[in-house]
């Protein structure tokens, strides 16, 4: 039986047809990775499937048993939340049991990484609001996961920790994501939303890896499929051409037959035509160095905080530096040292002279949000010169996925991948020596990163380059940097030695998964045949010696503050010592409980 299926779905943005006619249905146990174009309709699909957005026309047919939860991709909190309060709010709509929610929610707590309940939502770095989000789905155990680029904002642990998490859990989930490494992981179908498949998308049940080489041979396919068709089509024209009489039936019928034709041709070249060509080629300078930048014993520090120390790096032409960190690691920072546009605290970065560096700043601050896309493309008229050549700025944009009649839109009102598309249309225009780039994948659809990988494999001078797109830097950096806490760094042959390295260099996360595709009460729980009935009374009570091992630990957690116990060095002892076993089983019974939870669900 079918979770949710979609029947004949339409839906079209400002008189922009995403999709016409889509019938597609998701099963239980499948975890799809929907891929596609920017606007192409992936999102807004979610949101239909989902139930916060109305289609056009068709229908949605959703299980009456089953459950479903939704994590749009921009994270929304109630004002002066903290992330307890926020994952309470997620179970308030379901039917639990006295204490569970309360306990479900310190449970997913431990699970994300988070040390306190109290802290306020408004002061967690983009990374954690998304852990976060995450948790407020993942907390409902839904039968159905719906998620919109849920590696947003996620540095690479962030990622690496939702991979475990859904790897283990059984849940059934729909997700959008442009990390290539991360649907190959986790997904066990990939749907591709796209107007140029027959049917407004192409399914293939596997990885990734699957995914593209059946698409290839579709496309080849579908490639040579068009060609017989146009050839069938010259032949019937020329023969309509010739004046055939429809006095008789099967001249009649083989005229119909033409035009069906054509009509068929008509359609397979509007698919193909709908699909957007990106065409990025970075200009190099052409020069002969052979040291561009050299840095030798470079030390940052930050708000007292030590990001690096002793690092040393030699970017040369035919150089591609990755740089790898958690979110807050320095990685921007080193990017600014060796562009030197920040001066480092110790140690020296040379540059080549007159060295022409081309930076994507992930912020994008080089656009200019209130000027119109045709003056950002071609800021002294409507001509583009490129490589000693001119060409239109129409053209121009066309190279870069734009429409002319986005051409008098401000920039600030493209989408995210667009201006990331404006600001690589404005690096191609200078000859460069070394491409700065900080997190240029980020907006951009799977195509898209593709284009740009090629591009960045291509050019002959040298690049530095900052992404969490775990796929791009295996590809193609000859050179890895990865950096640590407490300004440690080393040189790795892949993403996945430097994050073995961090793992061993840091305490392990909690990324344990909710189990289980749907959560029974406490009751239900407790009944569950996998425990024996000794084990199944001391789950049934856990939650409450939890609860109170939590009272006792917040209380002596107050009685370290109070000044008349620290004005007694005796009593401060004591309660210190009594704070840390109370700390310790507390931690045995969460232990404990998770332990009792895997065994009831026969894990």
């Amino acid at each position: 039986m079918a979770l949710i299926a979609a029947r004949d779905l339409s839906k079209a943005h400002a008189a922009h047809p995403l999709f016409e006619g889509l019938s597609i249905t998701f099963h239980p146990g499948e975890r799809v990775g929907l891929v596609g174009p920017n606007g192409g309709g992936k999102t807004t699909l979610l949101r239909i499937l989902a139930g916060v957005e109305e289609a056009d026309a068709g229908t949605v047919e959703r299980s009456t048993t089953a459950s479903l939860a939704y994590l749009p991709q921009i994270d929304v909190f109630p004002e002066g939340a903290t992330v307890e309060s926020a994952l309470l709010g997620a179970l308030r709509d379901l039917e639990t049991e006295g204490h569970e929610p309360t306990v479900r929610a310190r449970k997913m707590l431990r699970r994300l990484g988070f040390d306190a309940g109290d802290v306020p939502v408004e002061t967690l770095s983009g990374g954690w609001r998304k852990r976060l989000a995450i948790g407020c789905a993942l907390v409902q155990a839904p039968d159905l996961l719906l998620l919109d680029e849920p590696t947003n904002h996620l540095d690479l642990a962030g990622i690496e920790w939702l991979e475990t998490f859904l790897g283990r859990s059984k849940l059934s989930f729909i997700l959008t994501s442009h990390d290539r490494t991360f649907l190959e992981r986790v997904a066990n179908r990939i749907v591709e939303i796209n107007p140029r498949y027959p049917d407004g998308f192409f399914s293939v049940n596997g990885p990734y890896s699957d995914f593209l080489e059946k698409r290839e041979s579709f496309l080849r396919t579908q490639d040579a499929q068009r060609q017989a068709l146009a050839n069938e089509v010259r032949r019937e024209i020329e023969w309509l051409r010739r004046g055939p009489k429809a006095r008789s039936s099967k001249a009649g019928y083989r005229i119909d037959e033409a035009h069906r034709k054509i009509d068929e041709l008509s359609a397979a070249k509007r698919r193909h035509d709908s699909e957007t060509k990106l065409d990025i080629d970075f200009a190099a300078s052409g020069r002969r160095t052979h040291d561009l930048i050299t840095a030798r014993g470079v030390a940052k520090s930050l708000g007292g905080r030590l990001l690096f120390d002793e690092l040393d790096a030699h970017v040369r032409p035919g150089t591609i530096l990755g740089i790898a960190g958690d979110n807050a690691s320095g990685k921007t920072t080193l990017l600014k040292v060796l562009a030197d546009v920040m001066p480092a605290d110790e140690g020296r970065v040379k540059h080549a002279v007159d060295l022409r560096v081309a930076v994507f700043d992930q912020q994008r601050s080089q656009l200019d949000p209130s000027q119109t896309l045709r003056r950002t493309l071609a800021p002294n008229g409507d001509m583009v010169s490129y490589l000693g050549r001119t060409t239109h700025v129409i053209a121009w944009a066309k190279r870069f996925g734009f429409q002319q009649d986005q051409l008098g839109m401000p920039v600030g009102e493209l989408s995210g991948g667009e201006q990331a598309r404006a600001l690589m249309a404005m690096m191609m225009r200078e000859p460069a020596d070394v491409l700065m780039l900080d997190e240029p994948t980020n907006d951009l659809d799977i195509e898209s990163i593709e284009v740009l990988e090629k591009a960045l494999g291509d050019f002959p001078g040298a690049v530095v380059v900052i992404t969490h797109d775990r796929y791009l830097l295996d590809r193609i950096c000859t050179e890895l940097i990865g950096l640590h806490a407490n300004g440690r760094w080393g040189r790795y042959g892949s993403v996945a030695q430097w994050q073995d390295a961090a793992n061993e260099k840091k305490p392990e996360a909690n990324p344990e998964e909710e189990a289980g595709s749907s959560k029974p009460s406490l009751k239900q729980r407790v009944s569950r045949a996998g425990l024996t009935y000794h084990e199944k009374q001391e789950f049934a009570g856990m939650e409450e010696r939890i609860l109170n091992a939590e009272s006792q630990v917040e209380a002596l957690h107050a009685q370290l503050s109070d000044p008349a116990v620290m004005a007694d060095h005796a009593k401060l002892h004591e309660t210190y010592e009594a704070h840390r076993e109370a700390q310790a089983e507390l931690d045995r019974l969460f232990a404990r409980w998770e332990e009792l939870e895997r065994k009831s669900l026969g894990e």
